[in-house]
């Protein structure tokens, strides 16, 4: 599946929010998500935050309270509650419901929707990483492991 991915910053926290406000959903795995019409033709992508590896929600805060308390922290320039970057490590958007679309394609329609280039971009294979994540008991970054996918085989050093 063709996917984009960026490493979290203050930017693109602040990104998310301004361009596209609170997430349509939040998890208590640290998942943030939403689903736009800013692909190809108007297609749906998934635009999913992704938590790091063994997220543990802030104290004080509910499951929907916690990019919106962090994304107002950064804006007002503010310390957060917690530092973005030790919430999520980064964002992944893709097609929603499977539809297919070129990489090359979603990053320009990626970059467009959200104001900031992505890191990477390419094809990747979700099931290992996600499989890869449930049995480590959600110790493992998924965002690694898409950018490990999508930098392809390492040829060891001769």
């Amino acid at each position: 599946m063709a996917t984009t991915v960026w490493r979290t910053t203050p930017e693109l926290i602040l990104a998310l929010d301004t361009r596209f406000g609170e997430p349509v959903d939040a998890y208590v795995n640290g998942s943030q998500v939403w689903l736009r019409d800013d692909g190809p033709g108007g297609a749906a992508l998934e635009w999913r935050l992704h938590p790091v590896a063994g997220y543990a929600r802030p104290t004080g805060m509910g499951t929907y309270d916690v990019f919106s308390r962090v994304a107002l922290a950064v804006a007002e320039g503010t310390l957060p509650p917690t530092p973005p970057e030790k919430l999520w490590d980064g964002l992944e958007c893709f097609a929603a419901y499977e539809d297919e679309v070129e990489p090359a394609v979603l990053a320009t329609f990626a970059y467009a929707a959200l104001g900031i280039a992505p890191d990477a971009a390419g094809l990747v294979d979700h099931e290992p990483i996600g499989l890869a994540w449930e049995q480590s008991g959600r110790t493992t970054s998924i965002v690694s492991a898409v950018l490990e996918q999508l930098a392809g085989p390492r040829t060891p050093p001769s």
